[in-house]
């Protein structure tokens, strides 16, 4: 009887730690592969915004003036009904905060579109609004230029302003009406 108890207690003295090994280890992989995505994220985004800036002048101007700035890169399949998704970041005074966004709806497609985004926040508000509680896309008419720039107006809409780079070119305050956006929890988890 003696033997069996010590017996068990050596087997769990083996098992706490291995248990315990083996939970760190998923958590290890989870935290690289946190680690992994927010850099991909993060290139992705600082791209996104170098592209923009570099082929229109004015974006530059509402860059310097922003409050903060979000890229995304989405991906959109229409088969007869459509939805886009995607992963991106916001950048403010304050940190990153990882995002995904996305939208469907029903009409006649048929393929698939990648595009980046980048969305400048003039005031706090509007930035603290699109990381704080999920944003719905509302901005306007679209510019579309091809290679040498948009040369549509920049200027911010109702404090935001919207820029969509396609195969096509550069479309300026493109329509993202339909488009939710909200935080990764997890990407955010530290």
């Amino acid at each position: 009887m003696r033997f069996a108890s010590h017996l068990t207690i050596v087997a769990l003295a083996l098992l706490v730690p291995a248990t315990a090994l083996a939970g760190n280890e998923r958590g290890g992989k989870r935290k690289a592969w946190a680690t992994a995505e927010r850099a991909k994220i993060d290139a992705e985004a600082q791209h996104v915004l170098e592209h923009v800036l570099d082929k229109d002048g004015g974006a530059k101007a509402l860059k310097d003036k922003a409050h903060g700035w979000a890229g995304f890169d989405n991906t959109k399949v229409a088969i007869g009904l459509s939805g886009s998704g995607g992963e991106g970041v916001a950048v403010g005074p304050s940190g990153r905060t990882y995002m995904k966004m996305g939208s469907a709806g029903i009409g006649l497609g048929l393929g698939a579109q990648h595009s980046q985004m980048l969305i400048l926040f003039e005031t706090k508000d509007k930035f603290d609004s699109f990381v704080g509680g999920g944003w719905g896309g509302g901005a306007g008419a679209s510019a579309v230029a091809g290679d040498k720039g948009a040369n549509a107006e920049a200027a911010f809409h109702d404090g935001v302003a919207v820029y969509v780079v396609t195969e096509k070119g550069l479309m300026v305050n493109a329509d993202v009406s339909g488009t939710k956006y909200w935080q990764d929890k997890k990407l955010n988890r530290k």
